[in-house]
């Protein structure tokens, strides 16, 4: 009773068919659009859900308690529930509980040296094979750059890469910072593409030993250098420093010390990118489920909460980037290839495993196409004629950076 009444608040899109443990069916919401079939297998489920949905949803699919009947699947059901939250239908129900979780989120999301490398270990330390049925080749993990609808997830992730060497003006023998710097796709690309000596660092040692190999396997090992080590325990100037897909593991509590760093690292002409999840909305709190399976600690942030931490830090924005949509694409292109693969990470771990990593695929991309999720790139210096004052450079570097490499492939062929 308790979950059909807190449907009937949120379902206004489409035709929800849920049918109980006692094979009772209640159909909530209209004839618009599809009708998804949801099966509950034991009494309390629906309960539970009920008075903790952000938590108990997820893990009821993962249990196998909640079932979604074919051809639908848990994104049709997703879909619809995050489309009607994402205009608000749901009232003060779901308010409140987000209001609960913004109380507690400062030591939810206490992330000092040590706690940090156990929370990223939670996430990156899993068996290597599981992301490589899901990431392009150079395992980027980290929203895609479609700058073509037609682009393929290899190619849109190269052209991340190469967008955001556009806007860090990498000169050769420049000395740059990965900061979270995964599996090495980056670092090898900046220093392959554009001349620069680069020191990546990372939390992970599954994603340190493979990035120490790869950079060896293409005969970099003396321009790239990948440690083991927290950002806050470096004490070197870099000319450049570039932050992908970590900012979301800082913690609001730490962003003044993670601003603070870039300062400190960063030599006086210097340039800093941090490419992040975001929130289009006012800051707010962790999903439950995704801070207790996926990502403890992590948070993403608000526009307002990120300039407010770079302005105390004595340093400029001196450009912003919203992506949008970019990263629903890369999530969709992940979950098909993962859903491709699910035997074979099924063989790796377990039945409940995939259904968890479906769902956190399903929900993160669900929350880019319904709930104000988007991507954030922001330019960071400390003198305020550190670059020109258009953004043309941008634009041309990256046309040299996609010239160049469509020239090493003709010659190549020839």
């Amino acid at each position: 009773m308790l979950l059909q009444m807190l449907l009937r608040m949120v379902v206004k899109k489409g035709s929800l068919n849920l049918i109980d443990a006692n094979g009772k069916a209640t159909t909530i919401g209209n004839s618009e659009g599809q009708t998804v079939t949801v099966r509950l297998h034991d009494a309390k489920a629906g309960r539970e859900i009920a008075l903790n949905p952000y938590l108990k949803l997820g893990e009821a699919y993962m249990d196998g308690r909640l079932t979604v009947d074919r051809p639908h699947t848990i994104y049709d059901l997703i879909d619809m529930l995050t489309s009607s939250l994402g205009h608000d239908y749901a009232g003060p129900v779901f308010r409140m509980q987000a209001h609960l979780r913004r109380l507690k989120r400062r030591i939810d999301q206490h992330n000092p040296v040590g706690k940090a490398q156990k929370n990223v270990a939670h996430h990156y330390d899993l068996d290597g094979g599981i992301y490589d049925l899901f990431l392009d080749e150079d395992k980027q993990y980290s929203c895609a750059y479609f700058a073509r609808p037609d682009m393929t997830l290899e190619e849109a992730q190269l052209a991340k890469k190469r967008h955001i060497a556009a806007k860090l003006r990498i000169e050769p023998g420049m000395r740059v910072l990965d900061i979270g710097c995964g599996w090495g796709g980056m670092a090898l690309t900046l220093a392959e593409e554009c001349g620069a000596e680069v020191v990546g660092v990372t939390l992970s040692k599954e994603q340190h030993a493979v990035a120490t190999q790869r950079a060896k396997d293409r005969g970099l090992q003396d321009r790239v250098d990948i440690r083991l080590q927290d950002y806050r325990e470096l004490t070197e100037q870099f000319d450049r420093i570039v932050s992908v897909g970590m900012f979301e593991h800082v913690g609001i509590g730490h962003y003044p010390e993670y601003f603070n760093a870039i300062r400190e690292l960063l030599k006086d002409d210097g340039v800093a990118l941090v490419h992040t999840i975001g929130r289009l909305d006012p800051p707010g709190a962790t999903n439950a489920w995704i801070a207790k399976y996926i990502f403890p600690g992590g948070y993403i942030p608000a526009l307002s909460e990120m300039s407010a931490a770079v302005e105390n830090a004595g340093i400029f924005m001196t450009d912003i980037e919203v992506l949008r949509l970019h990263y629903a694409e890369t999530l969709r292109e992940w979950r098909r290839r993962f859903m491709a693969h699910w035997d074979e990470a099924k063989g790796i771990y377990d039945e409940r495993f995939c259904r968890m990593w479906e769902f956190y695929l399903v929900g993160s991309e669900t929350s880019f196409r319904n709930e104000g999720m988007v991507n954030f790139q922001m330019q960071i210096t400390k003198k305020i004629d550190a670059l020109p004052m258009t953004r043309n450079y941008m634009i041309d570097d990256e046309q040299k950076l996609g010239a160049s490499q469509a020239m090493e492939q003709r010659l190549a062929g020839d």
